[in-house]
């Protein structure tokens, strides 16, 4: 069942969402406080100026969400971070900074740390009270984490199709609550891998992309919703860590196998066929369910050229974008492989595609990539 924002939690906390906010600022605070409080299910519980402070907070006030400035004196949020989740496990902690590439690079640490997700601050304190589309974001991350944190989310089980495909995946049910239909995995090798992701994205992809470095011929095409610096940030990350050739995707370039593409931050990535190549499109169409980047036109435009020989992988995130794509993905034979929700930071943008009978496989984030190898390298069976 989905959990009432008045139910009581695992962590004892009930009715509105309760809020630390963190930052050296007493205007950013007093300016966030009035965006968050301006929905009833937000309520703030203190508000401190550094992360001193907040631990010291925290040792004596519960809550469910914690919004952390970076750069703080006394203490500042990398070095709270640690601390703050010690003391109060399962508390989820967006960081907060100003849109610059220090920053960015410090949030991605940050994610690496265990901060659940981040939110770039804008560059003045008037933009902050009038900038509808941030005040909607911060209210959007706050309430899902604060739901996970409770945690009040679906736990369905699935159920495979009827079928005697050989190599068709039953999804380890989390706790039964609701049945999930599961379809036939596809026979077909896919010749292209897609990935959509958001909140917790970056962590798992990290997961997932270790187990497919260097045994994957397939191209990979990855959208997470992240500001452009961010998303330049997070294709060198994982690089790194994966050892996988990862790059933020340029308009006009041609894909090649074996190496992974980020959609920037504010583009939408598509795929056209152009002669014997396959081209990157960055467009600046209207932004699909608030984001921009969006999985959606990604796996339209993927699903337009590869058909049944397409694999979609649907990680963490909040919202459902990913599910109006995958429904055009498996009408045309493609395959969606979902994590599951125990795994999930936020089981929404998952949690959408397989409630809606959209995917062949719901799985626990460290058997998604052995699954994705199952499925292209079935070939040398």
């Amino acid at each position: 069942m989905i959990m009432a924002v008045g139910e009581a939690s695992a962590t004892g906390l009930t009715g509105p969402y309760k809020v630390m906010i963190v930052d050296d600022s007493a205007v950013i605070r007093g300016l966030l406080t009035r965006a968050l409080e301006s929905d009833p299910q937000i309520s703030i519980a203190a508000s401190v100026q550094n992360g001193k402070i907040a631990v010291s907070t925290l040792e004596r006030q519960k809550v469910d969400v914690v919004v952390l400035d970076i750069e703080m004196p006394v203490m500042d949020g990398m070095t709270a971070l640690p601390l703050i989740i010690k003391t109060q496990p399962g508390v989820k902690v967006i960081m907060a900074s100003t849109l610059t590439l220090k920053n960015a690079e410090i949030s991605m640490q940050a994610l690496q740390a265990g901060a659940a997700d981040y939110i770039p601050k804008p560059t003045s304190t008037g933009s902050i009270s009038t900038a509808g589309d941030f005040k909607r974001e911060l209210t959007e991350k706050v309430k899902a984490l604060g739901l996970a944190a409770r945690g009040g989310t679906q736990a369905p089980v699935a159920v495979p199709a009827q079928t005697t495909a050989s190599d068709t995946v039953v999804a380890k049910p989390v706790s039964a609550k609701r049945p999930i239909q599961l379809r036939p995995m596809p026979t077909m090798i896919p010749d292209i891998i897609a990935i959509g992701s958001s909140t917790g994205g970056p962590q798992a992809l990290f997961e997932v992309m270790k187990s497919l470095s260097g045994k994957v011929t397939q191209p990979i095409l990855i959208t997470q919703h992240m500001p452009a610096t961010f998303t330049k940030l997070l294709a060198e990350h994982i690089s790194r860590v994966s050892g996988m050739t990862c790059n933020e995707a340029t308009d006009g370039e041609a894909i090649v196998g074996g190496q992974a593409y980020v959609a920037p931050g504010d583009y939408h990535m598509v795929l056209e066929a152009e002669g014997g190549n396959k081209v990157i499109r960055l467009t600046q169409d209207p932004p699909e369910n608030f984001c921009r980047p969006s999985v959606d036109p990604m796996l339209r435009s993927l699903s337009k050229i590869y058909g049944p020989k397409l694999l979609v992988i649907i990680l963490t995130g909040m919202g459902s974008d990913g599910q109006r794509g995958s429904e055009v993905v498996t009408a045309a034979g493609g395959a969606v492989v979902a994590q599951d929700e125990a795994t999930s930071v936020v089981w929404g943008m998952p949690g959408a595609v397989a409630s809606d009978g959209l995917c062949s496989a719901v799985l626990p984030l460290k058997e998604i990539g052995p699954q994705v190898l199952k499925l292209v390298m079935r070939s040398a069976a």
